[in-house]
């Protein structure tokens, strides 16, 4: 495993900064236990052993959870589709575990050391953005669901930037490492809770950047998905 990784495995950078992020319960598996994941074993009692102190770790959190695992999470999978990947039993949670390739494939290439479960709460799309940070500094920021325009953060554009800047500006001197793209999201009391931290640069996706090669020595603002263009009058075209 690349060591460029280990600073944004949850356990590690969660101390740092857990005052800003959800509360996360943390489950480590041993070496066969891993093997069962990456194969999709659910029946042996290596798994269940596993299931038993998932449920010991859901358990200090009422109602729904989430869990990953502490570099991926299970976002390929049916439950996060329907139900953005909330479940409420350890059984349940180790199945849709199983059932993720991205989950699976990390597990085969050694990105799987601990299970993570947090509360689940239901987050607004339009509220998630993606903070690229480059020698301790806010650069840029996208938008992290990629699927619409949404006309609301084109009014709160600036107000979201100018509170990235100050977040990062106060923590930066926490951040395991100064270059890295950190996944937000804020509240409707506009506080912002850190998600998870990514690589800077590849593979990370760089999101409405397009690309890693930009000035990074310069800001770049919040990026957001335009409006669609509306064409009006008479439109002649010809073949």
């Amino acid at each position: 495993m690349d060591a460029k990784y280990e600073h944004c495995r949850i356990q590690n950078w969660y101390p740092r900064l857990s005052v800003y992020s959800l509360p996360t319960n943390f489950v480590f598996l041993m070496d066969i236990e891993i093997q069962a994941l990456q194969t999709g074993d659910t029946e042996s009692g290596i798994a269940k052993g596993v299931v038993d102190r998932l449920a010991s770790a859901m358990s200090k959190f009422p109602f729904t959870r989430f869990v990953g695992t502490d570099l991926v999470a299970p976002t390929d999978t049916i439950r996060f589709e329907e139900k953005r990947g909330a479940v409420r039993s350890a059984t349940s949670a180790w199945y849709f575990l199983t059932q993720s390739a991205k989950v699976r494939n990390a597990a085969m290439n050694g990105a799987v050391s601990a299970l993570c479960v947090r509360p689940f709460r239901r987050m607004d799309a339009a509220r998630e953005f993606r903070l690229f940070v480059k020698n301790g500094k806010l650069r840029a920021m996208s938008q992290y669901w990629m699927t619409r325009h949404y006309p609301r953060l084109e009014k709160s554009r600036e107000k979201y930037w100018t509170l990235a800047v100050d977040f990062i500006d106060k923590n930066f001197w926490v951040l395991p490492e100064q270059d890295l793209a950190i996944d937000i999201y804020f509240t409707s009391k506009d506080e912002i809770l850190v998600i998870d931290l990514n690589p800077f640069g590849e593979p990370t996706d760089p999101l409405m950047l397009n690309s890693w090669n930009q000035d990074w020595q310069n800001s770049m603002g919040l990026k957001l998905i335009p409006s669609p263009t509306a064409i009006s009058g008479d439109i002649n075209v010809s073949f």
